[in-house]
């Protein structure tokens, strides 16, 4: 060969060189991914308030057998089913942290929600927000309570009938439709982290509370609301606007954008940026039954089950008609107008307010100038 051929050679070379680079580099990179994610399955998990008081209240521990105390209250038997082994019991443990602390606000190092924070969009996205008391919500008696999303209820439930998509979904499946729209968020692998974790979590709550596979529980999902529900047989807007300016948005913020405080979120967003988006479950426009339902069920905290069915269906109709985001499945230019809308609506609802909150003054000062003239 030639030194002009060689030459030739070695430049026709040069691209799969780069490949070979690029290839290797991203071999090393999953390599080294690979081997953090199995030193953090092996690390010790630090449990949230919440997930401390719940797994000690159901007794998890490694063992052959395990007996739940919460079933031996209700029924008065010892039922022993199969223990944990110390990696189920780690895995169990993250999952309750991911559900009661996604965006991992009380974790000590980013690392313990390495596998949860980086499928979502926003700063306001919890599963407790909607999966309350950690997914498993009872009453001061320990009763399981009727639609209240339950985590152990969906879990039993597994492959449930999907009236939306007409299909069989597996609860895994279902999981990544909340990271999608309910988290307005991006799709977990199916084999991610995450999606073993929360299961693992969840089907421990079933055994923890002796619930039976294929079995339909009342908690499972929503109590949903229809239209029929109600005595007016449709929706308010105004109104809507009216009771969540009287009940919501002493926690959610008159414009529904949550309450921060300290960088810690409070009250989720139930409108803007950071609240669940267009394609949601969540959004009335989309099922004009689930949010009531959750509303009446859960909402105003300390004072649930106050509402009336129409109250319920009127807050969640004004609520949908806050901006959100679109959703991944919405066309650029959907998502391009509600990109817009939320950051435009808010400063023009907030400059009307201010508008509106000069006009009183400036009339007590003509009504206090007028008194003096007329002294």
């Amino acid at each position: 060969m030639n030194h002009s051929n060689l030459k030739q050679f070695m430049i026709k070379m040069i691209p799969v060189g780069i490949l070979i680079t690029i290839l290797s580099a991203l071999y090393i990179i999953a390599t080294v991914k690979h081997i953090e994610r199995s030193t953090l399955r092996l690390k010790p998990v630090s449990l949230t308030a919440g997930c401390k008081t719940k797994l000690d209240k159901y007794q998890l521990k490694s063992g052959k057998y395990y007996i739940s105390p919460y079933v031996t209250k209700q029924t008065g038997k010892q039922i022993r089913r199969a223990g944990y082994r110390p990696e189920d019991i780690r895995a169990i443990q993250r999952g309750c942290n991911i559900i009661d602390d996604l965006l991992g606000q009380d974790a000590k190092h980013i690392s313990e929600r390495w596998n949860s924070r980086r499928y979502i969009r926003g700063t306001h996205t919890s599963c407790d927000h909607c999966h309350q008391s950690i997914g498993d919500k009872q009453n001061a008696t320990g009763q399981r309570l009727v639609g209240s999303l339950s985590l152990a209820a969906s879990w039993v439930k597994a492959d449930a009938y999907d009236r939306f998509t007409g299909l069989l979904l597996p609860y895994e499946l279902r999981q990544m439709q909340c990271f999608i729209n309910s988290s307005n968020g991006f799709k977990p692998n199916i084999s991610d982290d995450i999606i073993r974790d929360i299961t693992a979590y969840t089907r421990f709550l079933s055994v923890a509370v002796n619930l039976r596979t294929q079995h339909r529980y009342p908690e499972q999902g929503i109590d949903e609301i229809p239209v029929s529900a109600t005595a007016k047989r449709g929706d308010d807007y105004v109104r809507g606007a009216s009771l969540f300016r009287l009940k919501c948005a002493n926690c959610h913020g008159a414009r529904g954008f949550g309450t921060v405080i300290n960088g810690r979120v409070i009250y989720p967003a139930v409108g803007g940026p950071n609240a669940f988006n267009r394609q949601s479950r969540n959004n009335f426009r989309f099922v004009s039954t689930i949010l009531p339902g959750f509303i009446c069920r859960n909402m105003p905290l300390g004072q649930e089950g106050t509402l009336s069915n129409q109250d319920c269906r009127d807050i969640a109709y004004f609520i949908s008609n806050m901006p959100r985001p679109a959703g991944d499945k919405a066309g650029p230019l959907a998502a391009l107008w509600q990109q817009m809308m939320m950051a435009i609506l808010p400063r023009l609802v907030a400059l009307v307010n201010q508008d509106e909150e000069a006009k009183p003054t400036s009339n007590l000062k003509t009504n206090e100038n007028k008194t003096q003239v007329d002294q």
